[in-house]
């Protein structure tokens, strides 16, 4: 059965009644903040946002005598958005509750649109991001090339990941070594790892150590059965395929960042089955796509589409084999999804 249209009116009264809660919401919290400030706050200290709860943060304290402690924090009003990641200077409370009066500076970011296409962090400070894929669901060339670009967009650098490598079969084996041929001539670097047999998780955990890394891909390929082998005792939530469907559940609701016992750290985010990129330009999707750097520039026309023009560089190298034909059609695809100011 379709879904019944709402009227103007209805969008209306459902939109004011959110931003009625909303507006509570937050006088709750400058009320709770200002009782906070108007006690004994203890000297400021560098934190980093561990996980994000709506209107709190969970933060690590990174120096002083509390170093290594968690504490809850609220953010002061005037601050921007704060994602797992960031580092923050933030002010203990003797309520066990802290303030958050300043975020610093980012190195990168990870960033999506949301459902009203609106840009939003996702993770801060990341320097390699994880793209994981499976046999089951079914992995998608389109939305691996859809994390690359983002990762090429943000300046952070992406590692491969096909997970539950024991799941590949006769059904599934031609699909995906065609797909991992595609992406390890293209010198993308891909590990095959089995989460739940426990294969190739030791040169992962080489591969993460030193690194603050974020974990990406649809809900179900994983994500969270890595987690909980990388590092036994968290035991973050495993969601079962559905069965209508063959995609898989959200069981991760925020970013959670996690330390790893030889250094570095990783931030495991929610699972989503598409990625947008309707924060990027036509020029961002082409950077994207490392086979054509040396091509760029060097077609007939100025203003090529790379789509019939004659003296079309990306073309000639399509006709000689250069480019493959299914990045080419994911390239295509991807720019028919742009935003048409974008196109």
């Amino acid at each position: 059965m379709a879904k019944r249209q709402l009227t103007r009116r209805q969008t209306w009264r459902i939109d004011k009644v959110q931003e009625e809660r909303a507006a509570r919401a937050a006088k709750r919290e400058s009320r709770m903040l200002d009782e906070l400030e108007g006690g004994d706050l203890g000297p400021e200290q560098i934190g980093l946002v561990i996980a994000h709860f709506g209107i709190q943060v969970e933060v690590e304290a990174l120096d002083g005598e509390q170093a290594g402690q968690v504490c809850r924090c609220h953010l002061r009003t005037n601050l921007p958005t704060l994602v797992t990641g960031d580092r923050v200077v933030w002010r203990a409370g003797n309520q066990g509750i802290g303030v958050i009066v300043a975020q610093l500076p980012r190195s990168s970011e990870l960033c999506r649109p949301d459902m009203r296409g609106q840009l939003k962090p996702v993770a801060a400070n990341v320097d390699l991001i994880v793209i994981v894929f499976a046999p089951l669901p079914h992995a998608h060339a389109n939305l691996i090339d859809r994390y690359l670009i983002a990762a090429e967009h943000a300046g952070i650098q992406p590692q491969l990941l096909l997970n539950k490598a024991d799941l590949v079969d006769e059904e599934n084996s031609t699909h995906l070594n065609g797909l991992l041929t595609t992406y390890r001539q293209l010198g993308y670097p891909l590990l095959e790892v089995s989460a739940h047999e426990g294969g190739g998780m030791d040169e992962l955990q080489k591969r993460l150590d030193g690194h603050v890394s974020v974990f990406v891909g649809q809900s179900g390929v994983g994500k969270s059965s890595l987690v909980n082998s990388l590092l036994p005792g968290v035991d973050t939530r495993v969601g079962p395929l559905s069965e209508v469907t063959g995609k898989g559940t959200h069981t991760t609701t925020t970013a959670r960042l996690f330390h790893f016992p030889g250094g570095g750290e990783l931030i495991d985010s929610p699972g989503i089955r598409e990625f947008g990129l309707g924060h990027v330009s036509r020029d961002d999707v082409e950077a994207g796509f490392i086979e054509f750097r040396d091509l760029l520039g060097t077609c007939r026309f100025r203003d090529c589409k790379h789509d019939r023009e004659p003296g079309c560089a990306l073309l000639k190298a399509l006709e000689d084999g250069r480019i493959q034909p299914n990045r080419m059609a994911s390239y295509r695809h991807i720019l028919a999804s742009l935003p048409a100011a974008e196109y």
